[in-house]
């Protein structure tokens, strides 16, 4: 009700990719045509995929750590669809998708982490490697095969079989606790034993996107991390969350073209996407600045040493 549906065959390739851009279909979805199609609420919280993987897609989307909130709505969702449709469905097995990873339960449950505490201080793969060890995934921006831009990752249960709703998100909510945990401790480290530097890159972060006449995806999404970072760390003042989150989805390629009404080239989708983020950006302030923290004068009476830089 006062959302909206798309059929593939009638849906250009730029407004699919939007859809992407925004989750609310994979990119494998995106990707075919007749038969095809979306259906959105009117937040755009809910998706239901027609004919992904397999016959229905439901996808649930809550801001913040709300993964059981996000189930209740896909759960109602689905009891009602079920009631009205055959599911294929075995007393022994559950629910058979057609990928045998989601047998059972057929359910995903996913994260999206803002970590780049983790990657400055060379911890990321360390935590992928444990995670994956318990039975999890952890992907990129876009999920599967795809790069973590803008040091955002997904981690999502890889298994169905066996295991109950609760129990999954029970175990990622545990993962997800302890992921929390270590990107504060990386970002207080930060803080504490690297300050110079942090504020160096949030610097540079603020700088650069509000002066740039060309920024390509990755560069953009990687300094607008930086910038996000110094927002939560407070070395940003007054910066609205709300703006950067808001610039992630505008700078993306199908919504500059989108907004541009046409197809662009690669160059003129960095050309474009420069200047949106100086328009967005442009009445913020600047960093706060400290002074430096200077290694203490020799004592008197000491020995001298003298360098010459030339």
């Amino acid at each position: 009700k006062d959302g909206f549906s798309e059929d593939y065959k009638d849906t250009s390739k730029i407004k699919k990719q939007v859809l992407v851009e925004r989750h609310l279909v994979s990119r494998e979805h995106a990707a075919r045509s007749n038969g095809c199609g979306v259906v959105v609420d009117r937040k755009q919280s809910i998706s239901i995929m027609i004919n992904e993987e397999d016959h229905f897609r439901i996808q649930g989307i809550r801001p913040g750590l709300n993964l059981r909130s996000a189930y209740d709505l896909v759960d109602r969702i689905d009891s009602e669809m079920e009631a009205q449709l055959p599911y294929a469905f075995d007393e022994k097995l559950g629910y058979l998708t057609a990928c045998p990873t989601n047998l059972g339960t057929g359910m995903r449950a996913s994260v999206m982490l803002h970590l780049p505490g983790l990657v400055l201080t060379d911890q990321i793969n360390q935590v992928v490697k444990a995670v994956g060890k318990i039975g999890l995934a952890v992907r990129g921006l876009y999920g599967e095969g795809t790069e973590a831009l803008g040091n955002l990752f997904q981690i999502s249960n890889q298994h169905t079989l066996g295991e109950k709703e609760a129990e999954i998100i029970g175990q990622i909510e545990k993962v997800i606790e302890g992921v929390v945990r270590s990107e504060s401790t990386a970002r207080t480290k930060l803080l504490e034993d690297q300050t110079i530097m942090l504020r160096d890159q949030v610097g540079r972060a603020y700088a650069i996107l509000r002066n740039a006449f060309v920024l390509s995806s990755k560069e953009a999404l990687n300094w607008l991390s930086m910038l996000r970072l110094g927002a939560d760390l407070d070395l940003v003042p007054d910066c609205d969350r709300s703006l950067l989150d808001m610039l992630l989805l505008e700078i993306q390629p199908a919504h500059l073209q989108l907004a541009a009404g046409r197809e662009l080239s690669p160059e003129d989708r960095d050309v474009l996407r420069a200047e949106i983020t100086r328009t967005r950006l442009h009445s913020l302030q600047g960093p706060t600045t400290v002074p430096p923290q200077l290694p203490p004068p020799p004592p008197t009476g000491g020995s001298e040493h003298e360098h010459n830089d030339e």
